[in-house]
């Protein structure tokens, strides 16, 4: 992969219980900052249910889409725990028991060992092991999909054990300025700025403060003089039409 591009990823959530509301996902921020300190930029994100074939498609596109998917949740011991079973049907592969999983698993549980937890071990057919430090039952890797963990200690030492394989590209980059004026009376020179420095994107986020309408405008990028040349143009239409305009997020 080039480093001078943006190499992307997508993360699929997986689970009836984010859906419903009875689990807040807290896995997205965590694993969208380690993935940008990569070079990765975290692009897209799915919430999915225990649906075989809503995890299909969701994989199918986002693999090809994407440089790098990440799944997390469904890999547990319970009949609704699908998600390996479905990433086989995605690449169409066998859904079987890992050699080297099951060992590990047997040799964990030893005699508390039962047909539930071995379905930790099923995987598609030739999937690579990603290494479970915490709680041995593993999760793997096909091509350019990670399927990881929904619990937020597990996953991050999954995602510890993948990180040093991933190859970025350029880090996304960002400065924000804090304008004293509502977003619909910035929208024209905001796209006008993006519009005048080509690989930037600007972001803006508005907010009613102590009784003063303001926008956080969030300028990203992967060249640091380019994101500075778009911020001076935002402070200086700030300045000719008196604006307040504040550097970082207030």
């Amino acid at each position: 992969m080039a480093e001078t591009r943006i190499v992307t990823a997508c993360l699929i959530i997986i689970g009836n219980e984010i859906l419903s509301g009875r689990t807040v996902d807290a896995n997205l921020p965590y694993i969208a900052t380690r993935l940008n300190e990569k070079g990765v930029r975290l692009a897209e994100a799915r919430i999915v249910p225990d649906i075989e074939a809503e995890i299909v498609d969701a994989v199918t596109v986002c693999r090809a889409r994407h440089d790098y998917v990440l799944t997390t949740g469904g890999i547990g011991p319970t009949h609704d725990d699908i998600t390996a079973a479905s990433v086989a049907k995605a690449f169409g592969l066998a859904h079987t028991y890992h050699p080297e999983a099951k060992r590990l698993l047997e040799s964990f549980y030893g005699e508390r060992v039962t047909e539930a937890r071995m379905r930790m071990a099923m995987m598609p057919e030739g999937a690579a092991l990603v290494a479970n430090p915490v709680s041995v039952a593993p999760g793997f890797r096909v091509e350019n999909v990670y399927v990881l963990a929904g619990v937020p200690k597990i996953m991050q030492a999954m995602l510890d054990d993948i990180l040093p394989e991933l190859v970025g590209g350029a880090p996304v980059l960002a400065r924000t300025v804090t304008v004293y004026a509502p977003e619909s009376e910035m929208a024209a020179v905001l796209g006008r700025i993006e519009a005048d420095h080509p690989g930037i994107e600007v972001g803006s986020y508005p907010f009613f403060r102590m009784e003063k309408p303001g926008t956080a405008v969030v300028v990203r990028g992967t060249e640091q003089a380019v994101i500075d040349a778009a911020v001076a143009q935002l402070r200086q239409h700030a300045a000719q039409h008196g604006i307040e305009a504040i550097d970082g997020q207030v």
